[in-house]
């Protein structure tokens, strides 16, 4: 026998066990047989697989695990997965149960080993947002060249590899939808091992990332929608769990959820969501795609009610549907919008779904209406539109015979020509078009010929099948120009496509994955945007920059990018601090040493927000002090009220970004000349001696704020070299 297994040693053994089990009903008598085929394995000799490299990248550990050191007499369950696989995705609740029922002190110990299928996934910095984003808490190992991977000849996402006290190969499972036969094969493992004395109930030692993590007012928020006639907002915090709904100064008007994920329907501070992602607004309504939840929500505004109007809470693996919203089970919504099911139907009769989890486009009929060339529906009825089910990039003139892969931005185009849901269709890295008047599914840009090739993916500018795309995930439809925005989410970048040339290009972004306010589009950052919407006719485009945990305006005009702020007026433990203006006056003094720079008068205008971005350089061969947090302070001595109901402090951890703080000027100011000041402390060390020293720094910005009411947001731009 080979010093090391892999998985194809594996299968034969476990395929007997496999069919033994199909045969019985009896829990008993299953596992009475999962301990025979461990006796036997035993019996047969170890097969052993590879220790873990040395030099991986690790998260949620004090430091790099060693499956013969740290893992030795533990029962280790490993997860082969790729953050962006909704597949991956499933799973992770059976394992966070599993680690319910089963501690490390039991034996049991769960690995996460990300192997990435795009090049973006490689990159630590975005397993690590991965990791926040879905609450993972067990070890994660950065497979980033998936060396394990191909040791253990892995296939496919999700793989669980089940192994022995002695890293010895026990099960495998492929795939989701294993959660009963997980939990069998490791009880019983466990049950089997414990019998012999071969498990320790030694501690592993863990550091959870999301610990060392500050608040911040949005977390990973996921998608953004405008309700056009009355310029509101509603943004998907889907990392807080809860649906905002702000006015376009940023005011919050409404909270819905918040403070922990679930499900509950219910008046809006105590409704409960799921990571929800998809938003559509208009008038007094907002409906939801309570992604996690497997559900599709209606948030009634005025009557401050939530509902659920289709799924279970359960998911689904039905790819037809019929039933009623909520008998029907449904599978990972990621977004939504709403439509007219074909002529003569009532107006916005009915909800278009992106069914992540099933590969398809769905449907909720709000009032009776039909498919194109489809069949009639009443009301409540939740049915597949277009996509088989499988995974591919198949394009049909048949709904149902087109496949789809990971659809996860949808945008109504209703005026002629263009009267189709254009879909960004993530896995396959392509925009599809779905037309509303026979159901045919075509291709835009992005993507390849061969349908079963999911991996023609890129950044290049070009004409349809040439032009690439990595893992886009939204899209905004613009009526005023016929231009289709994609939020170009793996190569960071905001792309605008002409779908009658089928032409695409970059219209914002670096392609680096960072949080840079630059002079122009070209010269901004973003960081996995997830979605986007079009406001004040055009002009305006709408960011939910993701994993930045903000959402930015693109002013189509004049080519700017800024931070929309939002103006939280209660505190709780999801958001940034806001201080009382007794409060500030507790900062320490500045020394007499630090230069106070003045600026020349800003003119402003009453309801906007000032976004002050501060570059700071500390001197040559310092580095901040972590056991002396350095920080910065807002304040408006004799104009208390300019600050009144917002952040006016803030840690300071890292100075090679510009540091962004927005102050929103209120809608009446008692004043028209107020000056505003920011101060900063920054502690810092030498890099070899251990010397520290305090550098400080001050600026005083007057204000002329116009006093008749305007929107936007107006920059200013600050720079300091210690």
């Amino acid at each position: 026998m080979a010093a090391h297994s892999s998985l194809s040693a594996l299968f034969p053994l476990q395929s007997q066990l496999d069919y033994s089990l199909e045969d019985t009903s009896s829990q008993e008598e299953k596992e009475k047989r999962v301990l025979e085929y461990l006796r036997k394995l035993d019996e047969s000799g170890d097969l052993k697989v590879p220790d873990f490299e040395l030099g991986l990248e690790w998260l949620n550990t004090e430091g790099p695990l060693s499956l013969q050191k740290d893992l030795s007499g533990k029962l280790v369950v490993l997860d082969f997965f790729t953050y962006c696989c909704i597949n991956c995705m499933h799973i992770l609740p059976d394992l966070h149960q599993l680690e319910q029922l089963h501690s490390v002190k039991d034996g049991l110990v769960v690995v996460g080993v990300h192997s990435a299928k795009f090049p973006n996934e490689k990159v630590l910095q975005n397993v690590c947002s991965a990791v926040l984003r879905y609450g993972i808490t067990h070890p994660v190992m950065n497979d980033n060249d998936a060396r394990l991977w191909q040791q253990l000849e892995v296939a496919c996402w999700p793989t669980l590899v089940i192994l022995g006290p002695r890293g010895n190969l026990l099960f495998s499972l492929v795939g989701e939808g294993h959660r009963e036969s997980l939990f069998l094969f490791t009880a019983a493992a466990l049950k089997h091992y414990g019998e012999q004395g071969m498990l320790s109930d030694r501690a592993v030692g863990m550091k959870l990332y999301r610990d060392s993590l500050p608040p911040s007012i949005l977390c990973f928020p996921g998608k953004v929608a405008v309700d056009p006639k009355r310029k509101i907002l509603a943004i998907a915090d889907t990392g807080h769990h809860r649906i905002l709904v702000v006015s376009n100064t940023g005011e919050v008007l409404h909270c819905v959820g918040g403070t922990r994920s679930g499900w509950k329907d219910g008046n809006l501070s105590e409704a409960l969501f799921n990571s929800p992602q998809g938003v559509f607004i208009k008038g007094d309504t907002v409906f939801v795609a309570d992604t996690e939840n497997h559900m599709i929500r209606k948030v009634n505004l005025s009557e401050g009610i939530v509902t659920t109007l289709a799924g279970t809470g359960v998911q689904g693996t039905d790819k037809e549907g019929g039933a009623m919203g909520l008998q029907q089970p449904i599978s990972s919504p990621w977004d939504l919008t709403l439509g007219t099911s074909g002529a003569g139907a009532m107006e916005d009769n009915v909800l278009w779904i992106a069914m992540a989890g099933t590969h398809q486009i769905w449907a909720v009929f709000l009032e009776d209406g039909k498919l194109p060339k489809g069949s009639e529906y009443g009301k409540g009825t939740c049915v597949r539109f277009a996509g088989s089910g499988n995974e591919e990039n198949r394009n049909n003139a048949y709904p149902h015979k087109a496949g789809l892969a990971q659809p996860s931005g949808l945008a109504l185009a209703s005026d002629q020509p263009w009267t189709c849901l254009f879909i960004s269709d993530s896995e396959s890295s392509t925009i599809r078009s779905l037309s509303l008047s026979d159901g045919a599914v075509k291709h835009v840009v992005g993507g390849e010929r061969d349908p079963l090739n999911l991996f023609a993916f890129g950044d290049v500018d070009g004409k349809g099948i040439d032009a690439k795309l990595q893992h886009p995930l939204g899209v905004a439809w613009d009526a005023s120009s016929s231009l289709l925005y994609v939020a170009d989410s793996y190569n960071h970048k905001i792309k605008v496509v002409d779908p009658k040339t089928k032409q695409c290009r970059v219209l914002a972004g670096t392609g680096e994955a960072n949080d840079v306010f630059g002079p122009g589009f070209t010269e901004s950052c973003f960081n996995e945007p997830g979605g986007l919407c079009v406001a004040d006719g055009g002009k305006l485009l709408y960011v939910a920059d993701t994993n930045n945990h903000r959402v930015k305006v693109l002013d189509l005009e004049t080519k700017t990018v800024s931070l929309f702020p939002i103006l939280m007026e209660e505190v709780d433990a999801l958001r940034l601090p806001t201080l009382s203006a007794a409060a500030v006056r507790k900062v320490p003094k500045l020394p007499k040493s630090a230069p106070v720079l003045s600026l020349a008068a800003l003119p402003v205008s009453a309801g906007q927000a000032i976004s002050i971005h501060l570059s700071l350089t500390l001197p040559a061969g310092t580095k901040l002090t972590e056991d002396a947090p350095s920080f910065w302070s807002l304040s408006a001595e004799g104009n208390e009220w300019l600050l009144e109901g917002q952040p006016v402090t803030g840690h300071i951890s890292d100075v090679s970004q510009p540091l962004t703080i927005t102050c929103s000027l209120p809608a009446q100011p008692q004043a028209t000349d107020p000056e505003l000041s920011l101060s900063v402390w920054a502690y810092c060390c030498l890099l070899e001696g251990g010397a520290c020293m305090l550098k400080a720094v001050a600026f005083t910005q007057p204000l002329l704020i116009d006093s008749k009411p305007q929107n936007g947001t107006v920059p200013v731009m600050l720079a300091h070299a210690f």
